[in-house]
């Protein structure tokens, strides 16, 4: 199922370095490093050394994938089992991205209302974002790549400032070095999953890439990208904290924010709150996108009229989690879900097609002897 798209709706190979790292960064930025910590203590940066590595080989597979059948997802599930039982599979990748956006926002909300608006009105905030996110996804996937531009270009100020953090931190919480089994440091590694999502939105969105295969070498620098900013701030948390003030913090990025005093803003998480709105905003724009176009794909709804209607799933949905205990959890079948998806689905679904473009292959050799 080939998909043959119009060379102006097309984006730039080296745009795919923005989409890569603005889908990768989200809510679970402000968290990792205690996540990653809970199994891998401190030598949990060697767990985003090892993340980062598979998911360059994830990358690598997908790419190769995307070559063989020539298509998106859905395209290559055509290739392995045919166009019916195709549709049905990729039918839960629309249920997949729309968890994504619900977690993501309802995540952000949460934050909202522990750190600046405890009596902000979840369905309110939900309805406007998403008035927002039609507005971006209706646009087409350039003006989503736009947005991905801009989420990463304007908060870069961010990321200096934690070197204000400096004078309160002591490296030497770091030692002693190998200090966790290998076990651990795996399970670390799983741990952080959710902090790392996203990067399987190339399956979907690769057919408008200008010159594919040009665009690989975007992705896993996007991926390099986000896996320095990880280490970055895991190292400055780890110095920052010790283990038992790190576990006992729920956002320690915002924690540590609170230090920050500037002579014209003396609550610095308010903007660094802010900001990560625009951060987390490509994030729910290409979620809502790749769950549109699979519909548009399998059931033939166009995007304007499936984008409204999984909006208001997604808002009906966001606004039912009311509870602490149930973002947690909503938060924790994600991130299982991506897990699964990305880092054995994908695998398997690699071999699978390698299997299946050999068969072809064969196949097509001995057809003119039979």
């Amino acid at each position: 199922m080939k998909v043959t798209i119009a060379e102006n709706k097309k984006i730039a190979p080296f745009l795919v370095f923005f989409l890569v790292h603005a889908m990768q960064t989200g809510v679970g930025l402000l968290v990792f490093t205690r996540i990653v910590a809970k199994d891998a203590g401190y030598d949990g940066w060697m767990s985003i050394l090892i993340i980062a590595f598979v998911i360059n080989v994830l990358l690598w597979m997908i790419y190769k994938m995307t070559k063989i059948a020539d298509g998106d997802i859905i395209a290559i599930h055509t290739f392995i089992v045919g166009k019916r039982l195709s549709k049905i599979i990729c039918t839960l990748f629309i249920l997949y991205f729309c968890l994504q956006a619900v977690t993501v926002l309802r995540g952000f909300i949460e934050i909202v209302h522990v750190w600046m608006f405890p009596e902000l009105s979840v369905f309110w905030f939900a309805l406007v974002f998403f008035i927002l996110v039609n507005y971006i996804v209706n646009g087409g996937i350039r003006t989503i790549t736009g947005i991905a531009f801009f989420s990463v270009i304007l908060p870069f100020y961010i990321v200096p400032l934690f070197i204000l953090t400096l004078p309160f931190a002591d490296f030497t919480n770091l030692l002693p070095i190998f200090d966790h089994s290998i076990t651990d440091i795996l399970k670390g590694s799983r741990d952080i999953s959710l902090a790392v999502l996203g990067f399987e939105s190339i399956l979907f969105f690769y057919p408008f890439i200008k010159s594919p295969e040009k665009s690989r070498k975007w992705a896993i620098l996007g991926n390099g990208y986000t896996a320095c900013l990880c280490l970055y701030i895991a190292i400055i948390t780890f110095a920052y904290f010790s283990e038992n003030q790190l576990q006992k913090n729920t956002w320690p990025l915002l924690t540590m924010w609170k230090i920050i005093k500037m002579p014209f803003v003396e609550r610095f998480e308010y903007i660094g709150i802010a900001n990560w709105c625009l951060i987390i905003l490509p994030n729910v724009c290409l979620a809502l996108w790749c769950a549109s176009w699979v519909m548009k794909q399998i059931f033939t709804i166009r995007q304007k009229v499936s984008v409204p209607a999984l909006s208001i799933l997604c808002i009906i949905a966001t606004s039912m989690l009311l509870t602490r205990e149930m973002i947690n959890t909503l938060t924790d079948i994600t991130a299982r879900i991506g897990f699964y998806f990305n880092f054995i689905y994908i695998p398997l679904l690699f071999f699978a097609t390698l299997i299946a473009g050999k068969v072809k292959s064969r196949d097509k050799k001995s057809a003119p002897n039979t």
